[in-house]
């Protein structure tokens, strides 16, 4: 009991998001505001949304403009949703939609709100470009200047290096190392080979062309500029084409990380309808699942961690906090930054020696059987608009949940993030409800 109030489930009702497009590519005219208007519009047409009042909309980018300070508010009133729902921004690096989602289910479940929507966009298309700090003050001060003598002054002792742009990095800032980078050294570390790394890609890829051809994302992904699928999907690549690719961050013999094993930059938008089991049924709107559970965690990458590991922490909390095994789920969808990253995961939870020193358990985790692991593809197939991936994951996830022809369905959500923090999620469909 919270406040008086019962614990309320928090149903997902469904998602919507816009293919996932290579920078530079389709998207290359469109904000992050144009693609999460898209997304969102077709999300409120989809569930009959028009004109109603939403509990609130958390939505996040990580790659934005000072101008996309409300950009949650903005693009809610781009669509047909009614004015007064509430909406706000939050980031929190590759895991941002899926915080937002877990904002959400939160509020839900305590009562605070009796549905919402969460979701993420990000273009690197449109990356800002920022000068250097001496020169930004310099326009402020002539902002504010009023006479030709107070104009000349903030111009007194400058010099045109100052006009060389500070260009986007995705480099740590406290190690300068890029995540490419970071991932490299724990694949080094793992001893994660280059061969299953490109095999686990090739997976990703062909999981992802099956279920376009079989029409699992017919109702989940609306066209945009010209695509109708995520513009990376590989449809024809094999094991052969990847593995004719150079590394892309330790160019020695040693280097395993490749174009091909790594997720591209890439831009897109996504979002997911949740609601109570009550507004749903006044509202005649379908359950896909039911958000049960999250956790988050971080590592301290500075003192030799892995940048990207912490999402073995997080699902170890998880499973801890509800008494269930590694191996108690029908579906994992383990976000795919890097096939290397995957792998050093799958690897650590097998380890007693990780799992004691790090996790606190006795024992390892254990292994999963490869075919319940992204079985709809990955982030390697579909691309990673940095922000929007969490609620991509979350929409695929509750679909296929809500076919699982078993008696129980539960699926387990890990991402890892920047900054080196990790955040997991657990769903389970209607039939364990």
């Amino acid at each position: 009991m919270i406040g008086g109030n019962t614990i309320q489930k928090v149903a997902i009702i469904g998602s919507s998001r816009i293919p996932f497009s290579r920078s530079n590519s389709n998207y290359k005219d469109l904000s992050n505001l144009d693609m999460m208007s898209r997304s969102l519009s077709h999300l409120v047409k989809k569930y009959h949304l028009q004109g109603k009042t939403v509990g609130e909309v958390c939505i996040g980018a990580i790659i934005s403009h000072s101008k996309d300070w409300n950009l949650a508010r903005e693009a809610l009133l781009e669509t047909s949703l009614a004015p007064e729902t509430p909406a706000y921004n939050i980031q929190q690096a590759c895991a941002t939609s899926l915080q937002s989602t877990i904002n959400i289910a939160n509020k839900i479940a305590l009562g605070q709100i009796d549905c919402g929507i969460a979701g993420g966009t990000d273009t690197t298309s449109d990356a800002p470009i920022v000068y250097r700090q001496n020169l930004s003050k310099r326009l402020i001060q002539l902002s504010a200047a009023k006479t030709l003598k107070t104009k000349m002054q903030p111009w007194k002792g400058f010099h045109i290096r100052e006009l060389i742009p500070e260009l986007p990095s995705n480099s740590e800032p406290r190690t300068g190392k890029s995540m490419g980078d970071h991932c490299e050294l724990m694949a080094q570390e793992w001893k994660i080979s280059r061969k299953n790394q490109d095999k686990l890609a090739l997976r990703s890829h062909q999981n992802a062309a099956r279920a376009y051809k079989e029409g699992f994302f017919d109702d989940l992904v609306t066209p945009c500029e010209g695509l109708r699928q995520d513009n990376n999907l590989r449809i024809d690549t094999s094991l052969t084409k990847l593995g004719q690719l150079r590394p892309s961050f330790d160019r020695s013999t040693k280097g395993t990380l490749t174009a091909g094993n790594s997720s591209p930059l890439t831009d897109g938008a996504s979002c997911v309808l949740l609601g109570s089991e009550d507004w749903a049924k006044k509202n005649d709107l379908p359950i896909l699942a039911y958000f049960s559970g999250a956790q988050s965690a971080a590592v301290n990458f500075l003192k030799g961690e892995g940048l990207l590991m912490a999402p073995t922490l997080a699902v170890g909390k998880l499973l801890q906090q509800n008494t269930l095994n590694l191996q108690d789920f029908d579906y994992y969808e383990i976000h795919e930054a890097f096939a290397a990253q995957v792998l050093c995961t799958l690897k650590a939870w097998e380890s007693p020696e990780y799992c004691q020193s790090h996790l606190k358990q006795q024992l390892a985790l254990g292994s999963i059987e490869s075919d319940k692991i992204n079985v709809k593809g990955g982030s390697l197939a579909f691309g990673h608009p940095f922000a929007a991936t969490g609620a991509r994951i979350v929409g695929s996830l509750a679909k296929m949940l809500r076919e699982h022809d078993g008696e129980t369905a539960r699926g387990l959500i890990s991402v890892c993030t920047a900054g080196g923090m990790g955040v997991a999620a657990m769903l389970e469909s209607p039939i364990l409800h």
